[in-house]
């Protein structure tokens, strides 16, 4: 037990700009154990924002609420796959070979790619989001308590996409031959417990939401289409994958995560 307890407080001092104990370091064994509790980061992240809509919520709109929320999540991760995001438009955007996307990407300032990109996900994500819970509390098919449904669309959301960005690194190699990434100290090696793991965290937030209506295990569906065509395709041009293609593609699968949700409203 206090083996794992370190292995988690290493995921989320990595993940996370939580504050963690003194005796937690960046160590490469722990770091690699740590992949089986990405998706646990993921209920802290989507909780955090979910209590910072919630309280929000009492005082302004749902669409301020909605933007504080995004905010809360921003600042507990420190933008971590927010940046890997911009660094993904950069990088695919202005190269057009393998050495220059990696050169591009590995670059700390942000192009026009990237601002073009976060602003169009952030506005995504907002009107996504502010929609979802407009329809739920439209709905008649949640009969249980409204916040905490929303609760759970929140954690299930940071959980699930994180789930479909760790598990690229379980399918797919590292694409760059320095330590220059952020996902270089995960890459090394895992187990079936890293594997058993993630599922189980990324997974179980989203089973418990289908309590309330089975289809929105269907959810889960566009997610991995979106996770599977986002590997190929960096597959296609860098070999593999780097940590920003992680952080991206954690981002790309949140939103992609609300607007299934919105689908399976709407048409079941």
């Amino acid at each position: 037990m206090k083996k794992q307890l370190h292995i988690f407080f290493t995921a989320l001092m990595f993940y996370t700009r939580i504050p963690c104990p003194k005796n937690i370091d960046h160590n490469p064994d722990y770091l690699n154990k740590a992949s089986r509790y990405f998706p646990l980061i993921g209920w802290i992240v989507g909780g955090i924002s979910f209590t910072v809509y919630y309280l929000s919520a009492i005082l302004f709109s749902n669409e301020i609420a909605v933007i504080l929320a995004i905010i809360g999540g921003i600042l507990t991760t420190g933008a971590f796959h927010e940046d890997g995001f911009a660094d993904v438009c950069d990088g695919f955007g202005g190269g057009w070979t393998k050495e220059k996307i990696l050169l591009i990407m590995k670059d700390s300032t942000i192009g026009a790619y990237g601002s073009i990109g976060l602003v169009l996900l952030f506005l995504l994500k907002f009107q996504s989001l502010n929609q979802m819970i407009n329809e739920l509390q439209k709905s008649e098919l949640i009969i249980y308590n409204l916040q905490f449904t929303i609760f759970l669309l929140f954690v299930s959301a940071h959980s699930v996409s994180r789930l479909s960005a760790i598990s690229i690194v379980f399918t797919h190699q590292y694409s760059r031959e320095d330590a220059s990434s952020k996902s270089k100290p995960i890459a090394q090696n895992f187990t079936w417990k890293e594997v058993i793991g993630a599922l189980f965290f990324g997974l179980l937030p989203l089973v418990a939401l289908s309590f309330f209506q089975w289809q929105l295990l269907l959810a889960i569906i566009p997610v991995f289409i979106a996770r599977f065509f986002l590997a190929r395709y960096f597959q296609k041009w860098i070999d593999g994958y780097t940590g920003d293609c992680l952080g991206a593609t954690q981002q790309v699968c949140e939103v992609i995560f609300y607007l299934s949700i919105i689908g399976i409203w709407k048409f079941i």
